[in-house]
């Protein structure tokens, strides 16, 4: 057996020819294209390292990849594909992928050749939430010229800010549908408050809702002194490694939730306990009455 970068593999029943599973062959191990293969497979989208057995075959004639179950467009082997814009849901890793790809100056086709594996395939991983494996992550760092840890977002527990700035960088100023958003899909920021010893800063778990900022607390605790005061909160996602990385801050009164009702809403749609632990079940929400953002991005080099 042998297959090409773009082959499908099918594997069949042997007893009643019914097509169990097809996936994408989008990692060779062997120059002669013999097995072991990375397959992309097309009911999950997953990866995985296959050893072909003897209910399996490939078939050299497929033309259309389908990127992920659920996909809503389809990538065709021969279709330029590195014209196409970084998605909204792309990940981390493929936003690195992107970035250093381009910062080389190199073409899908280019990267995907010297990483053995379709130009379909990278663009997935650029344009998509994907985990690539280990084998296949390790091709693509040593194509690009960079590490397996630095694609990951190396350095988790080094502490950020150390990384080189950005070449191009632009600072840009976050609308308010863009602010709403970032805070709406995080669930702990900063609460900035004067307490009795001075300014202070405390990390804490909230919720967006009726277009406040809402978290838990108790009487006795030091988050407390921000009842009936104006405050600060503050989010933010940094990405050491790019040296990029966006923060939305917002400024209010803080108020008491009494009413029975929307403390049952609150608590119902809570993402998580209080990380820090304890009885917290005194509800505070800060009105958004300022609310501004910003982005740290690269401008692409003329």
């Amino acid at each position: 057996m042998y297959a090409h970068l773009g082959d499908r593999l099918i594997v069949e029943s042997p007893s009643t020819g019914v097509t169990r599973r097809d996936g994408e062959i989008v990692g060779l191990h062997h120059d002669d294209g013999t097995p072991p293969y990375d397959v992309r497979w097309s009911d999950t989208g997953d990866v995985t390292l296959v050893f072909p057995g003897p209910d399996a075959r490939v078939d050299h004639g497929a033309e259309e990849t389908t990127a992920s179950a659920g996909t809503t467009s389809d990538v065709r082997r021969g279709e330029a594909v590195d014209s196409a814009p970084v998605a909204a849901e792309a990940g981390d890793v493929g936003r690195r992928l992107a970035a250093a790809r381009r910062s080389k100056g190199l073409s899908l086709e280019q990267v995907a050749r010297r990483a053995r594996m379709a130009p379909q395939y990278l663009a997935y991983l650029e344009t998509h939430t994907a985990d690539p494996g280990f084998g296949s992550l390790v091709r693509l760092a040593d194509a690009l010229g960079t590490t397996y840890v630095e694609l990951q977002g190396g350095g988790a527990d080094r502490p950020p800010g150390q990384g080189v700035a950005l070449r191009n960088p632009t600072l840009r100023d976050l609308d308010e549908g863009e602010c709403r958003a970032l805070l709406s899909a995080h669930g702990v920021g900063r609460l900035a408050l004067n307490t009795p010893d001075g300014p202070a800063v405390f990390p804490l778990n909230y919720v967006v809702s009726e277009g406040t900022i809402a978290f838990r607390t108790a009487p006795g605790a030091a988050t407390a002194a921000a009842v009936d005061s104006e405050v600060a909160f503050e989010v933010d996602h940094i990405d050491d490694s790019m040296s990029q990385g966006w923060s939305v801050l917002v400024v209010g009164r803080c108020r008491t939730v009494t009413d029975p009702e929307k403390v049952r809403r609150l608590t119902e749609r809570a993402h998580t306990e209080p990380w820090a632990g304890g009885r917290r079940t005194m509800w505070l929400a800060v009105q958004m009455e300022r609310l501004t953002g910003r982005r740290i991005t690269s401008v692409p080099a003329p």
